[in-house]
């Protein structure tokens, strides 16, 4: 995610860093560069005009505190600059108070509405609410099928009347559905086009006027860049839109669009598409995004995603099991990769770790293989590592589909960290004590 950018704007930064004093002309060195770096992310250019000034007007003549270096202080500054461009704080979904929500998802035909339909309803789902979904794009059947499918995967129900119907008399007919059975939110799929056209503004701008929604969202593709936020201008300009899913993010290395939407329109972002799985939908937080977009990490997301997605029971067991014992079975390091696998996608949870975007490369496949091994070991292999000698690691490659060489390495790894947790655990009760502190998984005060 923004792998160029944020690359670009490190470069711009390490000429600052270590500096006793900056002059004006540093500065304005260093700004060129952050003016080049966002041009070519494409962002709208009078955005990044506005930015590096707001920044220059800060950083020169600022008084440097006395905690950071010069360097550190413009940082400081562009990342707080870069924060407010974003909308300064998260924006969320509006719930009606009175009646049924209704959602309305509007954008071009291959923005992502229908996988930010279904991710939707899942969240609200996980939520303990009742959502419906509505097929409202009589025009092309796949997109009825595909919101089908999607319903019948998540266990929610979906409206739809198929072709015959105009997209307005199906919403028409979806809310009275929603009111009778009791369905909240109500999630509205409408139908997209490859281009802006009058036909599709008229529809969306009718389905507002019948049926009232608590919420018009935009969905934009991230990659798109500049083409996101004009078209997004343009909805709203007709629809006066409410927010932005902003889909895809995960595959944008420049940013233009998630730089540029609020500032050009004045909507928010309000849930960002992070990767292709239903899950994979995050609620927009300027302030977290400005530090993963300059390398700073995002520490309180992946600690969400860690609470969201380990199960502390197991956790607070296995706690006990390795302080008791002093150390790690296979069977545990296997149950390990696969709570950290549920968190997403490995290169995305190490760009959340400060210091380490950029700076780290995470081989997925290893991952895999590493599991392939474990599981291709008996029981008594994976409680007694020492009992693999030379015909048992052959066999667990040849089971594995890897080599004698990738076992060899998976052992050692696992012995290392073994000497490690033991180290951590001790024999003591402040040894005891350390180990609560540094297990990365302890839901412990």
């Amino acid at each position: 995610m923004f792998e160029s950018l944020t690359e670009r704007l490190q470069s711009a930064f390490n000429k600052l860093r270590g500096r006793g004093k900056l002059s004006e002309t540093d500065i304005d060195d260093a700004l060129r560069d952050v003016r080049l770096a966002l041009l070519e992310a494409d962002v709208n250019y009078r955005v990044v005009r506005k930015f590096t000034e707001d920044i220059k007007a800060r950083a020169v003549g600022q008084e440097v505190m006395r905690s950071l270096t010069p360097g550190q202080q413009v940082i400081k500054i562009v990342n707080e600059e870069m924060t407010n461009l974003m909308g300064s704080t998260a924006s969320k979904i509006t719930m009606a108070s009175d009646g049924p929500t209704i959602l309305v998802l509007a954008g071009l035909q291959g923005s992502g509405k229908t996988t930010a339909a279904g991710k939707l309803a899942r969240r609200f789902s996980r939520e303990g609410r009742n959502p419906l979904l509505v097929a409202a794009d009589p025009y092309r059947p796949a997109a009825i099928t595909q919101l089908e499918v999607l319903g019948q995967s998540l266990g929610v129900p979906v409206f739809s009347t198929g072709s015959d119907s105009s997209p307005v008399k199906i919403c028409q007919s979806a809310v009275k559905h929603a009111i009778k059975n009791g369905n909240d939110p109500i999630i509205i799929d409408t139908a997209g086009r490859l281009h802006i056209d009058e036909q599709l503004m008229e529809e969306v701008a009718e389905i507002k006027r019948r049926i009232n929604p608590t919420e018009i969202l935009f969905v934009a593709d991230a990659m798109t860049g500049q083409d996101a936020v004009n078209v997004a201008k343009e909805f709203d300009d007709r629809l006066d839109i409410d927010g932005v899913i902003l889909t895809k993010l995960d595959g944008d290395a420049r940013g233009g669009a998630a730089l540029s939407i609020k500032a050009v329109i004045g909507k928010p972002i309000k849930l960002v598409g992070v990767g292709e799985k239903l899950d994979a939908l995050e609620e927009f937080h300027p302030d977290r995004m400005a530090s993963r977009i300059l390398g700073m990490g995002d520490v309180l997301t992946l600690i969400e995603k860690a609470e969201a997605t380990i199960d502390e029971e197991r956790a607070r067991e296995l706690e006990k099991k390795i302080i008791e014992r002093r150390g790690l079975t296979l069977d545990d390091f296997l149950d390990q990769l696969q709570q950290i696998k549920k968190m997403g996608s490995l290169d995305q949870l190490v760009d959340m770790i400060p210091g380490m975007s950029g700076n780290f490369q995470v081989d997925e496949e290893q991952l895999k293989r590493s599991e392939a091994m474990i599981r291709s070991m008996t029981i008594q292999e994976r409680h007694n590592p020492r009992i693999i000698n030379g015909s048992r690691r052959m066999r667990i490659a040849r089971g594995s589909g890897t080599t004698v060489q990738d076992v060899n390495r998976l052992l050692k790894q696992f012995s290392q960290m073994n000497r490690m947790v033991r180290q951590l655990t001790g024999t003591g009760k402040k040894r005891g004590k350390k180990f609560k502190r540094s297990f990365p998984f302890s839901f412990n005060d």
